[in-house]
Order: structure tokens, then sequence, then C-alpha cells
């Protein structure tokens, strides 16, 4: 059987794992073992980060909507309880864009909030 030399895939695996280090500070971005940790390191963050990115931007909706409709005299739990009683399905997302971009608009739907929750006494 024929001999199977293998550096030409070990240096296109280094030149990727390399090259993925790049920016990294100090030995990391150009000795393969400490690349390569470190590269295997950020990957498992960028994992995790990707989840706790929208958590994050669902938190920052959630602020900027209490926010906004504190200024009509709600809180943002009577707010969304009210969305669900109105029957209006409009995400965080675009609730908080809507408060920041069209405050017409978005003064629209808390009054139709407003109309469907119940007296507070």
């Amino acid at each position: 059987m024929a001999r199977v030399k293998r550096g030409v895939t070990s240096h296109a695996k280094h030149k990727k794992t390399l090259k993925a280090a790049k920016g990294f500070y100090g030995r990391r971005k150009n000795t393969i073992r400490a690349a390569k940790a470190a590269v295997d390191r950020s990957m498992q963050y960028a994992t995790r980060d990707r989840k706790v990115r929208k958590r994050e931007f669902r938190a920052l909706w959630i602020q900027r909507l209490n926010a906004a409709v504190r200024e009509f005299g709600l809180t943002y739990s009577r707010f969304i309880n009210g969305l669900d009683r109105a029957g209006i399905e409009i995400d965080r997302k675009v609730l908080s864009e809507l408060a920041i971009s069209e405050p017409a608009a978005f003064k629209a739907i808390v009054e139709q909030v407003k109309g469907a929750l119940p007296a507070q006494a």
C-alpha cells in the first residue's frame, strides 16, 4: 500500500485555525498550539452568545416599551395584558420601533389597549 503523507492537510488545517485567530493578542494569533485553544474557546463563546444576544435585545425592547407606555399612565405589564385582551398581535421589537419612530401610531395602539383594559380602581 502506498504511503500517505499528511503535510498538505496539516498545513491547511493550521492555516484555517490561524486565519480564525487573526486579531488575537500575543502568541494566540501566530502559534498553532495557543491559537487552536483560543479559537476553540472563542467558538464556544460565540455559540453561547448567539443565544444571549437574543435575550439582551428582548430585554432592551421591554425597557423601551416600559418607558414609552409610562408616559400614557400604564406599566409594561398592564400594557402587555391589554394587548392580549385587545387581540393585538405585534411583537415587542416592532412595538419598540413604533414607540421610537412613529409616536402617533404607538399612541393609537396605547389608546386601544387602554380601552380593552378594565377600569382600575
